[in-house]
């Protein structure tokens, strides 16, 4: 089960990623919609995605199914960190606050599994 666990961690991770690279896509000024939608960098992040998502669909062939939404919280702490790595965000103590409260929620359900 460890092998599939860790399937579904990386597609957390390629999603999250994923969803950086779109935000940086929609900082930048594009002449039409469809030049915004069908660039590269956007078109590269789908592709991610749909990567994330066989990973996830991989993973659940052995990961039950009480453990799959508690692999899937650590997105919300690899988006935070990569944001503030790429994009500069800041963590503000409300951020923090929430990250350490979805990581104590990933240790107590992952406990209970």
């Amino acid at each position: 089960m460890l092998k599939y666990a860790l399937i579904m961690l990386t597609g957390t991770f390629i999603a999250s990623v994923s969803q950086i690279v779109l935000k940086k896509a929609a900082e930048k000024e594009y002449p039409n919609k469809l030049a915004e939608y069908l660039n590269p960098m956007v078109m590269g992040a789908y592709v991610v995605f749909f990567a994330a998502s066989l990973c996830s669909v991989i993973g659940y062939k052995e990961v039950p199914l009480s453990l799959g939404p508690i692999l899937e919280a650590t997105g919300y702490i690899w988006v935070a960190i990569l944001g503030r790595i790429f994009l500069k965000e800041s963590i503000s103590k409300k951020k923090a606050l929430g990250l350490v409260v979805i990581i104590i929620g990933i240790i107590i359900a992952s406990a209970g599994v």
